[in-house]
């Protein structure tokens, strides 16, 4: 009987994320109200795309590099220099928790995701941009979609 209760009460303190896999035109819709399309000169298809081959549009999406570092969430954002895990060797540049990097509400994810494409070489931070998105006609990345 106490092992059931105690069983219950663990039960009861785990949470599961539960991934979120977004749809490109609800992508596109969230990217466009929150200003992504044409910011820092880049179409909404160059985020659309990005975040595409970076995470397959999954919230949930975590990547350990091969320095100990993680990319984090929709848009793979490392936690050496962009969010807070713990360590106090890390940036955090975007001054955010790693963990707000991986939930449903995209609002820390786009801040941080802007932060980066303003500071750096605007996307060419990102790997899954560079090898398939740029230079590419994009038009087809929203193409369908309602975008307000």
């Amino acid at each position: 009987m106490k092992t059931a209760v105690i069983l219950a009460l663990i039960g009861c303190l785990v949470t599961v994320t539960e991934p979120k896999v977004y749809t490109r035109c609800k992508l596109a819709k969230i990217f466009s109200r929150a200003g992504l399309d044409n910011y820092q000169g880049f179409s909404l298809g160059n985020w659309i795309c990005m975040a595409y081959f970076e995470s397959h549009y999954n919230t949930t999406a975590q990547t350990e590099l091969k320095d100990g570092s993680i990319d984090y969430g929709i848009f793979q954002i490392n936690s050496f220099t962009w969010c807070r895990r713990g360590k106090l060797q890390e940036k955090n540049h975007c001054h955010v928790a790693c963990a707000a990097l991986i939930t449903d509400d995209l609002t820390d994810a786009i801040i941080c995701a802007k932060k980066i494409a303003k500071e750096t070489e605007g996307m060419n931070y990102w790997q899954g941009w560079k090898k398939h998105c740029e230079g590419k006609d994009l038009s087809e990345w929203k193409k369908g979609c309602e975008v307000s």
